[in-house]
């Protein structure tokens, strides 16, 4: 048995009225476990940190930038039977501008964005649900020990994400209109 770690699971949040919502999405029919409900989720590139993964899986799922994104206090794990690993997540949540437009990849059907009471009612792994809590509480709860560990680096990177969002949703639109035609 091996212990990998390629997979990242980035919860996104906005701000809208005082209230802390997250950005849940359901996926789409022709994915491996179509139509549940999701965060962004994704694996690691060659040469990529795991917060990288989660920035670029975010872009690339949801065509949104993140303010700041944190690390949480928090690592899921799954069993792989074909080829008989356990597989470690680290979890991240990501904070975007309350106007931000979601566009979604093909990977989802349908995006909502909900409570976090509501989010973990649609989640179907009980370690997802766990992350919604505590990413609550580390958001809500100023007397909370549990800390989100803020990955400074992005903030110098934000502007070259800027750009490959940008790239990124030029793309996308190009696709579309040839799946059009």
């Amino acid at each position: 048995m091996k212990i990998k770690s390629n997979l990242v699971e980035a919860h996104i949040f906005r701000k809208k009225n005082n209230k802390i919502e997250f950005l849940v999405m359901k996926r789409a029919e022709n994915e491996l476990y179509a139509n549940i409900w999701q965060m962004v989720t994704g694996s690691t590139e060659k040469g990529e940190k795991a917060f990288e993964t989660a920035i670029r899986e975010i872009t690339e799922e949801t065509s949104l930038t993140p303010i700041s994104i944190w690390v949480v206090p928090k690592v899921n794990s799954f069993y792989l039977s074909s080829d008989d690993s356990i597989n470690m997540v680290p979890v991240f949540v990501a904070e975007i501008e309350a106007k931000s437009e979601v566009i979604l990849s093909k990977e989802h059907s349908k995006f909502k964005w909900c409570s976090g009471k509501k989010a973990k009612k649609l989640f179907a792994w009980v370690g997802q649900r766990e992350a919604v809590d505590i990413i609550c509480e580390c958001l809500t709860d100023k007397k909370s020990k549990l800390k989100l560990v803020k990955c400074e680096k992005w903030d110098r990177r934000r502007e070259k994400w800027d750009v490959r969002r940008k790239i990124w949703n030029v793309r996308q639109k190009l696709r579309d209109l040839k799946n059009i035609k």
